[in-house]
């Protein structure tokens, strides 16, 4: 009797992650069976224990594949190889890999996946919408101040939701399969017009500044950000944030059919739920 590859499990690593736990709510709503890969999953994953990597992929169909903290880090491509051999000896049979634009030590990670004999596809994604508000940036825009090593550069922000819905539909059929798929938002915003347009939908002020690598590190650390991460984000910065991601592509287009979610839909909607609402302990006593 032939197995119905349907019934089986997609893991979804990073699944507590801003796409991921994205794409673990398209799942779900469409009655797949999701496994969070994730060190509070049942069973638990880490990246970093090898012990971890077995339980999460036995019997599992497709994987989502989201590398913490980032593919530019040193020991990624390694730690890609290893994992994609695991999930080859498994019985995977899709590997959807969340890569880097203008990272061209996330484009050797892209190469173990394509070279890997999975079914693959690429989300080569440029900077989140959602960092302002579900990540390392959160608590400088609550604070009213926006510290970034970028200067005048311009970015074309991507939202996670559009990321989520290609992953989803790439986890579960064959219409993405062999497809790399540059991501970008409709139009481009330097970090300051970014800045600008999340203090307007907050209602309320927050400058954007730019600092030196060193100050923003020192920064990062005075927030209790974990060193390791903030060593790859100072190193990555200085790559990206030169100008090299500061055209549009039509990566969204081509999988979705319709054009990017742009930037100040996502401010409004992530100022209504309270997200940059000033830290109390900002207030005046």
């Amino acid at each position: 009797m032939t197995e119905n590859v349907h019934n089986r499990p997609i893991l979804v690593l990073g699944g507590t992650g801003k796409t991921g736990r994205r794409v673990v709510t398209r799942l779900t709503a469409t009655n797949r069976a999701v496994r969070v890969g994730s060190r509070t999953g049942d069973p638990p994953f880490e990246w970093t224990d090898e012990r971890t990597w077995a339980g999460v992929l036995a019997g599992v169909e497709s994987v989502y594949l989201v590398y913490y903290p980032d593919l530019a880090a040193p020991d990624a491509v390694d730690t890609i190889r290893a994992f994609t051999g695991r999930a080859v000896a498994a019985g995977v049979r899709r590997l959807v890999l969340l890569s880097g634009r203008g990272e061209p030590a996330a484009q050797l990670s892209e190469q173990v996946v394509r070279e890997s004999g999975l079914s693959w596809t690429i989300l080569r994604a440029s900077w989140f919408n959602q960092n302002f508000s579900e990540d390392f940036l959160t608590d400088f825009v609550r604070d009213g101040a926006v510290l970034l090593p970028a200067g005048e550069v311009a970015e074309p922000f991507v939202d996670a939701e559009d990321i989520a819905e290609i992953a989803a539909e790439a986890l579960t059929g064959d219409r993405h399969a062999g497809r790399l798929y540059e991501l970008t938002g409709p139009r481009l915003l330097t970090f300051a017009e970014a800045t600008a347009e999340i203090a307007d939908a907050a209602g309320r002020q927050i400058h954007y500044r730019s600092v030196p690598p060193e100050g923003y590190a020192a920064e990062m650390a005075r927030y209790d950000v974990p060193a390791e991460f903030v060593e790859v984000l100072v190193d990555l910065f200085g790559q990206v944030l030169d100008g090299r991601n500061a055209y549009l592509a039509d990566g969204v287009r081509r999988a979705l059919g319709r054009e990017p979610r742009d930037f100040a839909e996502y401010a409004k909607e992530a100022a209504a739920t309270g997200a940059w609402s000033e830290r109390a302990a900002a207030q005046p006593s």
